[in-house]
């Protein structure tokens, strides 16, 4: 079963996917507001809380509202999606292999550490051994945290917005270049270096989405990318700036070559996909979601 095939399934006319995904934002941005209210009214928090939740210095506050926020997204596009498209949240998934999970992830951990093995023998003065106390718990709330917003953004992004897009123009990198614009769109507030290096890997993730026929590499990819800035080399010029893991990287002069590096090493990864030919048959494969 192809990409398409995935996304053909349900109800597909334009105004659908645009009236789907706008509820489903409006949903959970209303639901969240409402727990909100709910818990600063309660007191079953400590006054602060919020202001907490906004800051990576304190790991486990800041990472398990980010998992709440993204759970909530998530539930909100997935009802909608499926109230007014019909579609299952199966397939906004695609094909789901635990194997290409793995893969991807493993994959992208390597590349990881290369780069900043690099960046190191560059500029060894910008890093320093920064783990403490707070350290472990970083690592659980990261895990938790992480692991909904990655699979949040997958669904949305490389499932629900790659599918309406491949369905309107039937060739992969076209689908895949507006998709990783709007992807990178969203991530302007964080910084116009953030916002390049997020439209391009968005545009190599989609293209490995439409390839793997699902989000189950891009998932893995995109979770180890995600922890591995907030919990093993955490940046200075990063949105995970201040929390304790357990390197930390101040090398400002390094900011453009890391982004070059990065999508580098993101077409890569997407060039190693295309051309392999070691991706499973679906049907002799244990199926996910």
């Amino acid at each position: 079963m192809s990409f398409l095939d995935y996304a053909a399934r349900g109800h597909n006319a334009g105004w659908r996917y645009v009236l789907a995904l706008s509820l489903g934002v409006i949903l959970g941005m209303f639901v969240g507001a409402l727990l909100v209210v709910a818990v600063q009214s309660s007191g079953m928090l400590p006054r602060g809380w919020l202001v907490a939740a906004r800051d990576p210095g304190q790991p486990v506050s800041f990472f398990l509202f980010n998992g709440v926020v993204f759970g909530l997204l998530l539930l909100g596009v997935a009802l909608a999606v499926r109230r007014i498209q019909g579609k299952r949240p199966a397939d906004l998934v695609g094909w789901w292999s635990w194997r290409l999970f793995g893969l991807g992830a493993g994959v992208w951990l390597v590349a990881l550490t290369v780069a900043a093995l690099v960046d190191f023998a560059i500029a060894p003065s910008g890093f320093r051994f920064s783990a403490g106390d707070d350290t472990p718990r970083l690592v659980v709330a990261a895990l938790a945290g992480l692991a909904i917003q990655v699979f949040a953004e997958e669904f949305i992004f490389r499932g629900h917005i790659t599918q309406g897009l491949m369905l309107a123009i039937r060739r992969p990198l076209p689908a895949a270049l507006l998709s990783g614009v709007i992807f990178g769109a969203i991530h302007i507030p964080n910084g116009t270096v953030q916002a390049a290096s997020a439209t391009a890997s968005g545009v190599l993730l989609a293209l490995i989405a439409i390839k793997t026929r699902g989000i189950a590499f891009t998932s893995g990819l995109h979770l180890v990318n995600n922890v591995f800035a907030a919990v093993v080399v955490v940046s200075a010029g990063d949105v995970f700036r201040g929390s304790p893991g357990f390197f930390s990287q101040d090398t400002p002069h390094l900011m453009w070559w890391d982004t070059g590096v990065g999508i580098l090493l993101f077409l890569l990864v997407t060039i190693f996909v295309y051309r392999r030919r070691w991706l499973p048959d679906p049907s002799a494969t244990t199926q996910g979601p």
